[in-house]
């Protein structure tokens, strides 16, 4: 008969206190965040490392904690035994409704057309979860899902990295976006060899101004990218302006800037194909009860979406 396997000489509530810390980026700070006091956070990041006969933190006066390289590898983990730890004690007790957090990034030009129908109807169906969302580039939501820091992330199917899986919410054509007096305004649509004379504004977000600019390399055009704002709605005002054209993925419905100036919407006579926003996680990590009912809510919602 095999021995039972010992007991880990560390706790979960150590793990939860050394994740704090690490995301806190000081002790006092984590110790606010868990509503306890400094001391004991020290002492539970004191018994964590002397259980795992490992430094995680570097501790300096003034400037907070800093992880080492054995720190870095071990947070990633530990959010990773802290969800499974949950969705065991869920299951455990008979499932029930849903509660909790569940932390989902967006690609900050999706967030403010994508984030709310989809907040409001989860938050409708399951009331106890509260959904802690995050707005970034996609490289930088990318990483935070590696890192165990996102549970989701609703971002373009563009520079996805390998490791991460991904369900289609909806696709959406890319578009030029003129000002309202611009002489190609009336046209059906707007070729992008005919704008390669004209000052465009790009925004330089990634994964939009790779995007962009390939669509240009594609058909054998060098645009003269006047302005490279680095937000949506700053590309629209400076458009609305006619300060350059564009050439966006997302489509709000309002045709106005922030200061009240119509933008056109035209089609690209070039044969451009449509590209898919996604609700992407890592292959490596299981999704909890949480994430899981997520991606099913958004499975189930309608597939064609103007945006």
């Amino acid at each position: 008969m095999s021995e039972p396997p010992a007991p880990p000489r560390f706790s979960l509530r150590q793990l939860a206190y050394f994740v704090a810390i690490a995301e806190a980026g000081t002790l006092t700070e984590a110790a606010e965040r868990l509503h306890i006091s400094q001391p004991a956070v020290s002492l539970a990041l004191n018994d964590l490392e002397r259980a795992l006969k490992v430094q995680l933190c570097v501790r300096r006066k003034a400037h907070g904690i800093t992880l080492t390289p054995s720190g870095s590898g071990l947070l990633a983990r530990a959010r990773r035994l802290l969800r499974e730890a949950e969705e065991l004690e869920a299951e455990a007790s008979g499932g029930g409704a849903l509660t909790g957090v569940l932390s989902l990034g967006c690609y900050v030009t999706l967030s403010p057309t994508v984030l709310p129908p989809l907040l409001q109807g989860f938050a409708a169906l399951h009331p106890e979860v509260t959904v802690d969302f995050a707005e970034d580039d996609q490289d930088v939501l990318q990483r935070r899902l590696l890192r165990g820091e996102l549970d989701l992330a609703v971002l373009y199917d563009m520079d996805l990295l390998p490791e991460m899986e991904r369900t289609v919410l909806f696709s959406v054509r890319p578009h030029v976006l003129l000002p309202a007096d611009h002489p190609m305004a009336g046209l059906p649509e707007v070729s992008l060899r005919a704008l390669e004379p004209e000052p465009m504004v790009l925004l330089d977000a990634a994964p939009s101004s790779h995007h962009a600019l390939s669509l240009f390399h594609r058909f054998g055009v060098v645009p003269r990218v006047r302005h490279r704002p680095t937000t949506f709605e700053t590309a629209r005002a400076l458009i609305g302006r006619g300060m350059g054209y564009g050439v966006l993925v997302q489509r709000p419905a309002n045709d106005r800037t922030y200061e009240g100036m119509r933008v056109v919407v035209k089609e690209i006579a070039e044969p451009v194909r449509e590209e898919a926003v996604v609700l992407a996680w890592p292959r490596s990590m299981r999704l909890n009860r949480r994430a899981q009912e997520f991606v099913r809510f958004c499975r189930a919602q309608e597939p064609a979406r103007d945006s």
